[in-house]
Parts: structure tokens; C-alpha cells; sequence
């Protein structure tokens, strides 16, 4: 789905390697993202992987923008 070019983009830019994205992933494929309570722990471990941590503020944006299913869904325009 992603080629390698995704990969190195991100991790140029967040310091996150392509395996640990591919376990977030995997860990994301097998979670409900629609619970408010492993959204909030996706997105905590997310800040902390990347060294920016996430307000409660934004955090209740985040959520309530992916429960209302308004996360875009071209992933790589987002980077």
C-alpha cells in the first residue's frame, strides 16, 4: 500500500522508524477506533513516540473528529 518513499518521509519528519509505524498499524487494525478510550491511547503514544504531547484540548478534537469520520483519508497528503 505504502511504498518505501512514504516511509522515509515520515521518519524524516517524525524520527519514527518503519517498523514501529507498522506495528502502530497493526495495533490500529486490531483496535476499535471508534472507543473514545484507545483513541486517547493511540494518540498518547503518538505524542510520546514523537516527542510532542498532545493537550487534553486536542486530544477531544482528535476523537471527536475520527468518530464523526472527519480524518482525511489520503494519508499521504497529510506529510
Amino acid at each position: 500500500m505504502f511504498n518505501d518513499s512514504f516511509f522515509k518521509r515520515v521518519e524524516k519528519k517524525t524520527n519514527i522508524s518503519k517498523q514501529t509505524i507498522l506495528d502502530l498499524a497493526s495495533k490500529l487494525q486490531q483496535s476499535d477506533l471508534k472507543n473514545e478510550a484507545t483513541l486517547r491511547e493511540v494518540i498518547r503514544e503518538l505524542g510520546s513516540m514523537t516527542g510532542k504531547p498532545v493537550s487534553k484540548e486536542k486530544e477531544d478534537k482528535i476523537i471527536k473528529a475520527v468518530q464523526n469520520d472527519q480524518v482525511p483519508k489520503d494519508i499521504d497528503k497529510m506529510i
